[in-house]
């Protein structure tokens, strides 16, 4: 499978919004309602995790929530956003690197948790001014799971259907102090809190792991810059077309459409994802 640490900026979209400490559980303003009623789920009942269906219009609004555009049947959405009515929702959360305005928590807090070089100075993730979450040991991943795990059963509660974990690849960004199965063995810790929410969860970009998918427990997957790179085929290979294309391009958008465009989700977005209505707005689907 193909390494890419030096892939361009625009390869991991980040939310725009800002997120309270990085830390809080966000709900979403009138978002209270239990996943247990928005599934009918009753108290001591496994929750049924529902993966998302092929080739379904997609929308990526990290940037900031909006109506989807008429067709859309799912949406990607910043964990502390309100999920779409009637459609199918995945839930946003920056799982292996700190939000750039939660550092100082995380040093406060948890300082430890955070990934640091041989100075103790934090390792960043330059292109985002994010720092890398140390998953390099059983007990920091333990440790690390259930803050993070917090975050995943917020989007349960807020009534999201699946997640997307960010940044399964930071092992690429760490200097060689974390490994592949470092961050597998974390995503299978979050795999595991997220199904036991009733929540799908998808592989987030890097084909690097798409062999351990399985191993890991990944339901589906969402991809950017599949078309540019010419892995789109691969992921809906492994997916069973269960995959969700974001192209920032349209030389990279035709080739997704061209790949995979009859079997999986693409959409073509612009680089800041931003809310329709605002300057640079740009959704396309196949």
């Amino acid at each position: 499978m193909p390494h890419h640490a030096a892939r361009p900026l625009l390869r991991r979209r980040r939310t725009l919004a800002a997120l309270a400490c990085g830390i809080a559980v966000a709900t979403g303003a009138g978002v209270l309602l239990s996943h247990a009623a928005a599934t009918g789920t009753t108290a001591g009942a496994v929750p049924e995790v529902v993966p998302p269906t092929a080739h379904v219009r997609f929308d990526y609004q990290l940037g900031g929530a909006y109506p989807p555009p008429a067709g859309v049947g799912a949406v990607s959405r910043d964990r502390g956003a309100r999920p779409a009515d009637g459609l199918y929702n995945v839930c946003y959360v920056n799982a292996f690197q700190t939000q750039p305005d939660a550092l100082d928590w995380w040093e406060t807090n948890e300082p430890d948790l955070l990934l640091r070089d041989g100075d103790g100075e934090p390792v960043e993730d330059d292109a985002w001014g994010e720092a890398l979450l140390d998953t390099s040991t059983a007990t920091k991943r333990s440790r690390l799971a259930k803050i993070v795990g917090g975050w995943i059963d917020g989007c349960a509660t807020s009534g999201f259907q699946a997640v997307e974990p960010d940044n399964l690849d930071s092992y690429e960004r760490s200097d060689g102090l974390l490994t592949p199965e470092h961050n597998a063995a974390f995503a299978k810790l979050l795999v595991d809190r997220a199904h036991a929410a009733g929540l799908a969860i998808g592989q987030k970009n890097t084909t690097d792991l798409l062999e351990r998918r399985k191993e890991i427990g990944f339901d589906f997957a969402v991809v950017e810059e599949c078309g540019r790179y010419d892995e789109c085929g691969d992921f809906a290979d492994a997916y069973d077309d269960r995959v969700f294309v974001v192209e920032y391009a349209d030389r990279d958008f035709a080739r997704a459409c061209a790949s995979v465009g009859t079997r999986a989700s693409v959409v073509r977005r612009d680089l800041d994802v931003v809310p329709a209505g605002r300057p640079g707005y740009v959704h396309r689907a196949c």
